[in-house]
Parts: C-alpha cells; sequence; structure tokens
C-alpha cells in the first residue's frame, strides 16, 4: 500500500560510470547546493535504483525527475518535459536488466498511485558508455538543468 501522499520528490537519475548517464546525479547535487531544505520537499539520490524506487513515486504528489534524455536533439541540450511525453524519451537503459523509470512511473499507474504531476528536465547525452565523466557538452548543461530544476520548483511553490 502507497504511503501517505504529499512530498514533492526530485530524484535524480543516472549511472556516473556511465559517462553522460550520471548528468540526473550531477544535476542534483548543484540542486541541492542551492535549495535550503524545504518542509515536504525530499532529494533522492535515484542512481540505479530501478523498481526500490517506486515506494519514492508513489508517496510523491509531484515528482521532478533529472536524468540524460535522449530525444534526437544536439549533446547538451536541455528539455523539460511533461506528463505523457515523459515514457517516450526516458527508456534509454545501460543495462538490459535494468529496470528503468518508464516501467516505475507504469507501475505506479497501474497501482493507482501515479504522481499528481511529473516532469522531467535533462539533456540530451553525447555519451552513455564506461568512460567515468560527464562530455564537455553535457558538462555545460548541468547548470541549466539545475536552474530549470529551481524554476520547476518555484512553480511549484516550494
Amino acid at each position: 500500500m502507497p504511503n501517505e501522499r504529499g512530498a514533492t520528490v526530485v530524484i535524480g537519475l543516472g549511472n556516473p560510470i556511465m559517462g553522460d548517464d550520471g548528468l540526473g546525479l550531477a544535476a542534483l547535487d548543484v540542486l541541492r547546493a542551492r535549495c535550503p531544505p524545504a518542509p515536504g520537499v525530499e532529494f533522492v539520490d535515484g542512481g540505479t535504483w530501478g523498481l526500490a524506487l517506486l515506494p519514492v513515486v508513489e508517496r510523491a504528489e509531484r515528482l521532478l525527475l533529472l536524468d540524460a534524455i535522449t530525444c534526437g536533439k544536439e549533446p547538451g541540450t536541455v528539455v523539460t518535459l511533461h506528463g505523457d511525453l515523459i515514457p517516450a524519451y526516458m527508456m534509454t537503459k545501460v543495462s538490459p536488466h535494468q529496470v528503468d523509470m518508464r516501467e516505475v512511473l507504469a507501475l505506479a499507474a497501474l497501482r493507482g498511485a501515479s504522481p499528481t504531476e511529473v516532469v522531467a528536465i535533462g539533456a540530451q547525452p553525447a555519451v552513455v558508455d564506461l568512460v567515468g565523466n560527464l562530455s564537455p557538452e553535457v558538462a555545460a548543461a548541468v547548470e541549466t538543468v539545475a536552474v530549470r530544476a529551481m524554476a520547476q520548483l518555484e512553480a511549484w511553490s516550494l
């Protein structure tokens, strides 16, 4: 049974040893450094938790995802996705065994516990490979992703 809802949850996603896949975690670090803790707002290092994120997602009233988002644009292009657009773009897996966020969101919906609002902010990756650091294009986008995340939290009046 899902937990009591009402929280705003910001989840940084990705695997930092897989190049640009670590964007979400880098942006979460910047966001944490700039946003003082606020009641009802939870920052989560989601890494590659997969299905273990289900309880976190189910307790969220508003969910903000930070991640590398493959959208067919130039590397480092920052994008913001809302609602139904999110599952179409958030489907890159670094392992065939990994449960992706799209599946977590679908399971939360099936259980009747979807967040009321879901927004994803990220950037087009250049390199998703075992390189251990962000590409220059995506490293340059981290700041913009964090600023957009702060703006989204402000729009939600938090």
